[in-house]
């Protein structure tokens, strides 16, 4: 009995590792679930946002209009959205966004009557099968230029001698470009590169076009030796191109190798062979090309839109030094410093809703700098919790003249009314832009689509009255703003009983929203209002309830699970102001510059704002070259943070 129980002391001892391993092993895919699923809710842009512009242009409308030969007749239309953000979800018929789905593989067939011309020319194919973007195309715009595979470049204006037949594919390809890709198709454009392998293309299409006539060459009688010559050319070209990437690889004798092979491959198409073959590797060629050519468009086209709304590595060096800062630096912050001057409602107020320390900077500096009176000037920033010390010590190392940088953490505001009861506006949600492409099917088909880009009010522009409740009259400014002259006119400027100031943008009307708003009484024709330079009548504002009026609309938008929570903040906004907007002149803002390549400089030397409204923003790399020089006119200098993060 005794070496019975010897013998199971060992036994029960080896259970327990064996648990342990169970354990480990039910450990193991929890942690693969997780290393998968952490990389893509950052991509996805489910983490807290930081600053890029994805907080603010993140939605996509478009929205059909087929209504007969009543232009103003608005029956019947639909409008369907999508995320920005999401760009990797698969694409619905009729949505917006970058297509997960391959276009259907039997358009391609259309493509291979065009595909001898492109093979004996130095481009190569690069349709999509959707003909929804051709990088090769041209463009109605004069000052966009693009390159061809030879380096030449070419004109892409249309001239006004040209028939209009020839204008509507083109810009219709390019209009379809953006419907999908949105202001991708602007920028990649006018960043188009140089070909750097133009000829080196060209040999390998070569060399393709002769493994495409070679096996039927070899089965011909009495052509040995054109069987061999075909035979060597290919060799030759193969040995060339082995460790060759561009023109400037290629030796000198290539020309003479280019034109003997091309005079082998006419030859070859003489011969009288049986078309079944080289028509196969022909479909082979175009397939492979466009397979390419589709795959780097949708990479291409999420990597841009996920730089343009991901804060940049420079600008979260920057904001986590002043964060670091902050805490160990001696000096005493004064929260209540000039609390006088806050509260006076006889100085200037501004408001701005910004986590973008570069940007808010930049935007006080250039208000301040073209204020005739600065020591009257009071700034309310509003910023949350993530970026509220980063700001603070920010505005504590520097100063704007005599102008007054108050910095206030808008999640730790409990002063807020009865009216406001939504968890979404007790966080700082700053102004939503959207992307809004109409298709008007009574327009001649060159004219049916047209894509324009609004701003409104986020959720938090509608705590204004309890955040700042003994003023009356402020402006409201986006931090994407510039300032180039005086403002102070504008609080001398007769509102008429109005609510907001803003200027009016007619290129959307409420009737192209009409899907959205369908269950409200509207004005059809109303024209959009644009946020960005707003002057606001907050007592006026208080006495109409304006905010308990945006967030009943707001929670009947909610019944419908289908749209997403930025998008319900443009009908609402729409409706909560209907009636209650005086229009500013449109020389108090120049916006579009944050997407629009086609701006004059002269309309915007002469503007009293600039407004980047857009995914292009001028503190990212992304942004339009021509337009940043006006930013960064007003941008920090010299400050030792932004040097060590590399930020100029």
């Amino acid at each position: 009995m005794k070496g019975h129980q010897h013998s199971s002391s060992p036994f029960v001892q080896l259970q327990q590792p064996k648990r342990r391993c169970r354990g480990l092993a039910a450990a193991v895919p929890a942690l693969v679930v997780c290393s998968v699923l952490l990389p893509l809710v950052f991509l996805l842009g489910l983490h807290r946002p930081g600053y890029g512009s994805g907080d603010r242009a993140a939605v996509v409308i478009s929205t059909e209009l087929d209504f007969g030969a009543s232009r103003q007749h608005l029956d019947g239309a639909t409008t369907k959205h999508k995320l920005l953000k999401d760009v990797s979800k698969k694409k619905t018929s009729g949505s917006n966004g970058i297509s997960a789905d391959k276009p259907s593989r039997s358009k391609s067939k259309n493509l291979v009557v065009k595909s001898k011309a492109k093979l004996k020319g130095v481009s190569s194919l690069t349709d999509l099968k959707n003909d929804t973007f051709r990088s090769n195309g041209p463009h109605r715009y004069k000052r966009y230029q693009l390159k061809d595979l030879s380096g030449r470049s070419l004109d892409t204006n249309v001239d006004d001698r040209e028939s209009h037949a020839e204008e509507v594919p083109h810009e219709e390809n390019h209009k379809s470009c953006e419907l999908q890709y949105g202001s991708y198709c602007l920028w990649s454009v006018e960043h188009k590169e140089v070909m750097k392998d133009a000829f080196v293309k060209r040999l390998k299409d070569q060399l393709f076009m002769a493994r495409a006539h070679y096996p039927s060459i070899a089965k011909l009688k009495h052509q040995e030796i054109f069987t061999r010559e075909l035979k060597q050319n290919i060799q030759e070209h193969e040995r060339m191109l082995s460790d060759i990437i561009t023109d400037a690889d290629l030796p000198q004798f290539f020309a003479k190798k280019l034109e003997k092979m091309e005079h082998t491959i006419e030859r070859a198409k003489s011969c009288e062979v049986g078309c079944s073959n080289v028509e196969r590797k022909l479909r082979q060629l175009l397939d492979i090309t466009e397979d390419e050519a589709y795959f780097h468009t949708r990479q291409s086209a999420f990597l841009y839109h996920l730089g343009a709304q991901t804060m940049p590595k420079t600008h979260h060096c920057l904001n986590m030094r002043l964060t670091v800062e902050y805490f160990k630096s001696r000096s005493i912050h004064m929260d209540q410093l000039n609390k006088q001057k806050l509260e006076d409602p006889t100085f200037h107020h501004y408001v701005i809703f910004s986590r973008n320390v570069l940007a808010v900077s930049t935007t006080i500096n250039s208000t301040v700098m073209n204020s005739q009176d600065s020591g009257s000037i009071v700034f309310h920033l509003f910023t949350d919790a993530q970026n509220f010390y980063a700001m603070r010590h920010w505005f504590d190392r520097n100063s704007y003249f005599e102008a007054t940088v108050h910095v206030t953490n808008i999640e730790d505001h409990h002063k807020l009314s009865k009216d406001v009861d939504s968890l979404e506006m007790q966080q700082l949600r700053p102004a939503e832009e959207y992307r809004v492409t109409i298709h008007n099917h009574a327009e001649p088909s060159h004219r049916q689509m047209k894509t324009e880009y609004i701003s409104v009010f986020g959720h938090s522009h509608f705590l204004l009255p309890d955040l700042l409740p003994s003023l009356n009259r402020v402006v409201v400014l986006d931090d994407d703003l510039i300032v180039q002259k005086d403002l102070s006119s504008l609080w001398e400027r007769n509102m008429g009983g109005k609510v907001i100031g803003a200027v009016q943008f007619c290129g959307v009307r409420l009737g192209h929203l009409r899907a959205y708003i369908a269950e409200h009484s509207f004005n059809t024709n109303s024209c959009v209002w644009l946020s960005g330079l707003n002057v606001v009548e907050l007592e006026k504002w208080r006495d109409l309830r304006v905010t308990g009026l945006f967030d009943e609309v707001v929670k009947k938008f909610q019944k419908d699970s289908r749209t997403s929570q930025q998008l319900k903040v443009l009908p609402a906004n729409l409706l909560a102001f209907q009636d209650l907007i005086h229009p500013l002149e449109d020389s108090w803002v120049q916006s579009g510059l944050g997407h629009d390549y086609r701006i004059s400089h002269v309309n915007i030397e002469n503007a009293a704002t600039l407004h980047y409204n857009g995914v292009m923003k001028p503190w990212l790399d992304l942004g339009i070259h021509d337009y940043k020089r006006y930013w960064r006119k007003y941008m920090a200098n010299g400050e030792r943070f932004m040097t060590e993060c590399n930020i100029h």
